[in-house]
């Protein structure tokens, strides 16, 4: 029971993850408006806690899931997935930082809006982050199936 558990909670947290980096690019667009800062940083501040919660508990169903912690530490595909994820959380660092300077420059000034210049960037960052996320599923699938066990 414990392992169906810590596992529907790691594929809700998973698709919530999509989910608020898919929100993220619907609101950081050029001509965004001073809502959608706010709103995009509280989909930052959602999406880290979702993601701390995910690895905790992806690493509580490596060591008190029912394949047991063999089954995964030797297993490369579950590290393929683990840099993959390392990298969406090195590469979310950018926009995190623009969220808070930007929301920083609202409370100072109620109509700031960034410039479209760090929009396109930032924009461009989450995209990378939501294609390296599409590669999740693939390899989680593939490991399930018994791909990269030693």
């Amino acid at each position: 029971m414990v392992d169906l558990l810590l596992a529907i909670v790691h594929h809700l947290l998973a698709f919530g993850i999509a989910a608020a980096i898919t929100a993220q690019l619907v609101l950081v667009r050029p001509g965004m408006r001073p809502p959608a800062v706010q709103l995009a940083a509280k989909y930052d501040i959602a999406l880290g806690i979702m993601s701390l919660s995910l690895v905790a508990i992806g690493f509580s169903r490596v060591f008190f899931g029912a394949k047991g912690s063999g089954f995964y530490l030797h297993n490369h595909v579950f590290w393929t997935k683990v840099v993959l994820f390392a990298t969406i959380g090195l590469l979310s660092i950018k926009p995190t930082r623009a969220f808070l300077r930007w929301r920083k420059a609202q409370s100072a000034d109620a109509g700031f809006a960034p410039e479209e210049v760090e929009i396109r960037a930032i924009r461009k960052t989450l995209m990378t982050e939501i294609h390296i996320f599409a590669l999740l599923p693939i390899a989680a699938a593939a490991m399930a199936r018994g791909f990269g066990y030693a």
